[in-house]
């Protein structure tokens, strides 16, 4: 089921660099988790007291549209494009596809792909004529930073992100609480089945979702659980306090999980999980959203 509420609780901006934006007002709030169920390889807690300031943040991700228009004015070429690949989910491809294409060494469902990139998610062929206002994706840190540049925007950390995606409530695993199916509801964009093999589409999409599917959160924020990654600012390691024997420098931390997220193997799509990705990686599940200062 693929439900959407119109109705956001916060402020509707009339400001042209501000359109399309929640404002989220400054606060404190419990960042992190201890739970069981977390990854404790991605250093999720301990769970800790967060002051925030004022800022205004994405109400969805950027879209296929939006990055368009980026192009446009720019001219921009994104990592992808340079390379020349990105990698795609399998179930995506065809057999020539893969039978062309590297496989990612020790996760047999991504495979390196000549010519995926934003304007052609599954390689050579595909478009995003349908997809207008999906999330784009194939995008690495170094093309947001630059899309954040032309907006007058920027990344966010991940305090932001957290307690933007948290939308008021404490300590819930999830943007509307801690129940991942309410009713029989789906409220998000995660893998339905068996992963990698199959996907029921019970939640409605297999791949991407439109940015403004199912419902918003407190703050009127769609699909911070699931559906695509989400770049922040800051590297990876600075929030886990690890070494750099761990970790390579140059990850930058992501957040929200993905459409190929299942419990079986990442429950990440819970609002307090975290992982990483080097700042010039792309794949068919990466995106992102901007804030802006007050």
């Amino acid at each position: 089921m693929n439900k959407k509420n119109p109705s956001c609780f916060t402020e509707e901006n009339t400001d042209e660099p501000l359109k399309g934006m929640a404002y989220i007002p400054e606060g404190e709030f419990l960042m992190g988790t201890e739970i069981k169920k977390g990854c404790s390889n991605d250093k999720e807690g301990p769970v800790r007291n967060v002051n925030m300031k004022p800022f205004y943040i994405d109400k969805t991700t950027v879209s296929n549209k939006e990055f368009t228009r980026f192009i446009k004015d720019t001219n921009y070429v994104t990592d992808a494009e340079k390379y020349g690949w990105s990698f795609v989910f399998y179930k995506f491809l065809t057999k020539k596809q893969i039978n062309q294409s590297t496989n990612l060494n020790g996760v047999s469902w991504w495979y390196a792909v000549k010519k995926a990139n934003w304007r052609q998610p599954e390689g050579e062929k595909s478009n995003i004529n349908k997809r207008l206002n999906h999330p784009v994706v194939h995008i690495s840190w170094n093309d947001a930073i630059e899309f954040c540049k032309w907006a007058q925007k920027r990344l966010p950390t991940e305090a932001e992100w957290e307690y933007a995606a948290r939308g008021g409530l404490k300590q819930k695993k999830y943007p509307w609480g801690n129940e991942l199916t309410p009713n029989g509801v789906h409220y998000c964009n995660i893998w339905q089945g068996d992963f990698p093999s199959l996907n029921t589409k019970r939640d409605g999409y297999i791949g991407t979702a439109p940015v403004d599917s199912y419902f918003p959160n407190g703050y009127g924020l769609f699909n911070v659980s699931g559906n695509v990654w989400e770049w922040c600012s800051n590297k990876f390691e600075e929030n886990a306090k690890i070494t750099s024997d761990n970790y390579n420098q140059a990850t930058r931390a992501i957040r929200g999980g993905s459409y190929l997220c299942h419990h079986s193997y990442c429950n990440r799509y819970r609002i307090a999980a975290r992982s990483f990705n080097t700042e010039d990686s792309s794949t068919g599940n990466m995106g992102f959203r901007c804030v802006r200062d007050i």
